[in-house]
């Protein structure tokens, strides 16, 4: 099962709200999901982010892929740069 950190859809018409979920990547955009990661919301000035860091590195660890506009999203917060952190310290315990 190919799992995808991706954006799920929610709000009324012309007010997106989105949440950040890990999904299947089978599954509809709005349909099942396994886990709630974070939130995103475009509309607030400045956009309004809220990323549960260790679910998102947790899923990352576990070879979820996210995509362009999630990782955009996870580079804005630091978390890509605290699993690249994560992923080095791993490594080098392994040597």
């Amino acid at each position: 099962m190919a799992v995808k950190l991706r954006l799920k859809r929610m709000g009324a018409k012309q007010k997106p709200f989105y949440r950040i979920v890990a999904a299947d990547s089978r599954s509809p955009r709005d349909g099942r999901f396994i886990e709630v990661v974070g939130t995103y919301n475009p509309i607030k000035n400045p956009a309004e982010v809220n990323v549960n860091e260790e679910k998102a590195i947790a899923w990352l660890s576990k070879g979820a892929q996210p995509t362009e506009t999630v990782k955009s999203i996870l580079s804005n917060t630091g978390v890509m740069k605290k699993f690249a952190d994560s992923k080095k310290k791993s490594e080098k315990k392994a040597k």
